[in-house]
């Protein structure tokens, strides 16, 4: 008799532990785009993680070839970078969001890295990233090249990016 429903409580509870991974370690990094930008944060950078967990995890157990697995991968860098890009915007002579777009790159990265199993890349991703956003602002202001700011609350006035109404 065949089976309709074939299901594994192991690889369920694997899948589940990597996708979890994924998830966590892109909490940092999520609550503190929330509180500098709060364009995507809490709920964005979690959910590329775990769709990229995902994506690469069906890859993994659907396809019996490493060329379709990078084709998956392929895809999924072209994707993220797309929705990074929605981050970015630009008024006048000032860039902003691009802090946030390529976080949001890395975020696919730990989300990827984690379905593979790579949780030590995942883990320095992760950490990284977060220091990056969090530590090397401070040392932008002292060199006097923050220029391009992905705080909104901390633009003047005149760069505001939301127009007057009409």
């Amino acid at each position: 008799m065949e089976t309709f429903f074939d299901f594994n409580l192991s690889a369920l509870i694997s899948q589940l532990i990597k996708i979890g991974i994924a998830f966590l370690l892109t909490l940092p990094i999520a609550l503190e785009r929330e509180a500098s930008t709060g364009m995507m944060g809490l709920r964005t950078f979690p959910l590329v993680a775990v769709a990229s967990c995902g994506y690469a995890l069906i890859a993994q157990s659907v396809f019996n070839d490493g060329g379709a697995e990078a084709r998956i991968m392929q895809g999924l860098i072209t994707g993220i970078g797309f929705i990074g890009g929605g981050a970015i915007l630009k008024q006048n002579d000032m860039v902003y969001g691009t802090a946030t777009a390529a976080s949001i790159w890395t975020t696919g990265a730990i989300g990827a890295a984690a379905a593979y199993g790579e949780y030590e890349i995942a883990v320095l991703i992760s950490v990284l990233d977060f220091i990056t956003l969090r530590l090397l602002k401070p040392l932008r202001r002292v060199l006097g090249t923050d220029n391009q700011d992905d705080d909104p609350e901390e633009r003047s006035e005149s760069h505001d990016l939301h127009p007057p109404a009409e």
